[in-house]
C-alpha cells in the first residue's frame, strides 16, 4: 500500500468501542472478513497518517504500531470515543481522521478523498446513498477543538449535536464504502 507523503499532520482515531448489541456484545475489533479483522482494514485506511490511536479494548494485533486507549467511563459513545483518541496523540495534528471500526471498505483511498474535500473547511465526512452521514471522516484539529464539550457533556453526546457549528462537506461513497456492520447479517451480506 502506497503511503502519500504530502499528509504531514494527519493522525487518526479509530473507535472500536462500541457495545455490538446486534452482534451479541462481540468486539467488532476482531471480526474477520476475508481473513483479515475490522481493525486491520482501519488502520490500512489510515495509512497516511502519522499515527493511529484505537479507542476501544486493546487484544487484536495490529500490523502497525497503534495506541490503545479507552474512554473514563468507557463506552461514552462517539464523541467521548473521538476526544479520548485526539488526547491520547503523541503528535499536534492539523487534520484528524477518524473511523468507526466496522466500516470494512472505507480505504486510504476514501480518506485521500476526504481530506480534499476538506479543503477550506471544518472537515468532510462521507455519506451513504441517502445522505446521511457515516463515522468516516476528517476533521480540522483546531476547529474540533473549539467546539469541543467539557469532559461531562462529551459521554454520551451525539455527534451530530458536537459537529452540528462546523462547515462539513458530504462525500458520496464510491460503491459500497459507506457500509458499516452493524449485524451478523450484514457482515454476511458484505462478504458475498
Amino acid at each position: 500500500m502506497d503511503v502519500e507523503l504530502a499528509a504531514g499532520g494527519f493522525c487518526g482515531v479509530v473507535l472500536a468501542g462500541g457495545t455490538a448489541v446486534r452482534m451479541d456484545g462481540v468486539d467488532k475489533a476482531g471480526v474477520e472478513l476475508a481473513g483479515r479483522t475490522f481493525l486491520a482494514y482501519a488502520v490500512d485506511a489510515l495509512v497516511d497518517a502519522d499515527e493511529v490511536v484505537v479507542v476501544g479494548p486493546a487484544g487484536v494485533r495490529t500490523e502497525r504500531p497503534v495506541t490503545f486507549v479507552t474512554e473514563d467511563p468507557p463506552r461514552g459513545g462517539p464523541v467521548a470515543g473521538l476526544l479520548t483518541g485526539v488526547d491520547a496523540l503523541l503528535r499536534t495534528p492539523r487534520l484528524v481522521g477518524v473511523l468507526a471500526v466496522d466500516m470494512p471498505r472505507v480505504t486510504a483511498t476514501t480518506m485521500r478523498r476526504l481530506r480534499d474535500a476538506a479543503s477550506g473547511r471544518d472537515g468532510a465526512f462521507l455519506v451513504d446513498p441517502d445522505g446521511r452521514r457515516q463515522l468516516a471522516g476528517v476533521l480540522d484539529a483546531a476547529r474540533l477543538a473549539a467546539v469541543r464539550p467539557d469532559l461531562e457533556r462529551q459521554h454520551g453526546m451525539a455527534l451530530h449535536r458536537l459537529l452540528a457549528p462546523l462547515d462539513l462537506a458530504q462525500v458520496a461513497p464510491d460503491g459500497d464504502e459507506a457500509l458499516d456492520v452493524d449485524s451478523w447479517a450484514d457482515l454476511r451480506d458484505l462478504g458475498r
